[in-house]
């Protein structure tokens, strides 16, 4: 009977992270950025250049942020699996020992744990030390060229929301279209977000929510304050 196909939430951790916070890190952030410049009075072509200048900068730091992030993941990654083979070139029968000490920790019958780590050090010692020793895996490694991609991309697609949404509203409505339609987005992409990693959607919901309205506030309470637009 062949195996069946699994798939297991753990796969999408590499690029989802990534995607939800780039989404909703460019939809908070540039719909934050418009909430403040609209209170502050300006006209919409100062919201728009403002609102663009933030979406690209965003994107851009974004993309250099989980690039160094996820590539120092990769070094100590690589560190660690450079130390690993030397320790098993030096001393394989106590790196044997220890990877037979680990299943015996996780309940394996000693001699059973001891036969395991012979047969998978015979097939690949380094990936059976890296995977049960050390956690690191194909699933889980890091992959800083993706991450930096995705979360460009989704923070300029969640940026684009509110963007466009200034440039289309009533002129004297950006800012109340803008916060709607943003909090809506948010709303979308914590559920979403939260369902895809297998967690509850209307928690994930919420978070995002109040931290949205939160930062939409502070920029609205900035922009009041600092205006160049007095009562």
């Amino acid at each position: 009977m062949p195996p069946h196909d699994e798939r297991h939430l753990v796969h999408r951790i590499g690029w989802l992270r990534a995607a939800v916070l780039g989404a909703n890190d460019g939809m908070v952030s540039t719909a934050s950025l418009i909430v403040g410049v609209a209170a502050a009075g300006a006209g919409r072509s100062e919201i728009l250049v403002a609102g663009l200048a933030g979406l690209v900068a965003g994107a851009m730091s974004m993309a250099a942020g989980e690039y160094v992030s996820v590539s120092s993941q990769a070094d100590t990654e690589a560190a660690d699996m450079a130390r690993e083979q030397r320790e098993l070139a030096g001393d394989p029968a106590s790196e044997r020992a220890e990877l037979a000490a680990i299943y015996i920790d996780r309940g394996v019958e000693p001699d059973l744990a001891r036969q395991v780590a012979d047969q998978l050090m015979a097939k690949d010692a380094l990936d059976a030390h890296l995977r049960d020793e050390l956690g690191i895996s194909e699933v889980v490694a890091a992959a800083p060229v993706q991450a930096a991609i995705v979360s460009a991309a989704t923070f300029a697609l969640g940026a684009a929301a509110p963007l466009a949404v200034a440039a289309l509203a009533p002129a004297t409505q950006v800012m109340p279209w803008v916060v709607a339609v943003s909090l809506a987005g948010l709303a979308v992409l914590g559920g979403l977000g939260a369902a895809a990693g297998g967690a509850g959607r209307w928690r994930g919901a919420v978070r995002v929510l109040i931290w949205g309205a939160l930062a939409m506030a502070a920029t609205a309470a900035v922009g009041r304050l600092f205006g160049v637009v007095t009562g």
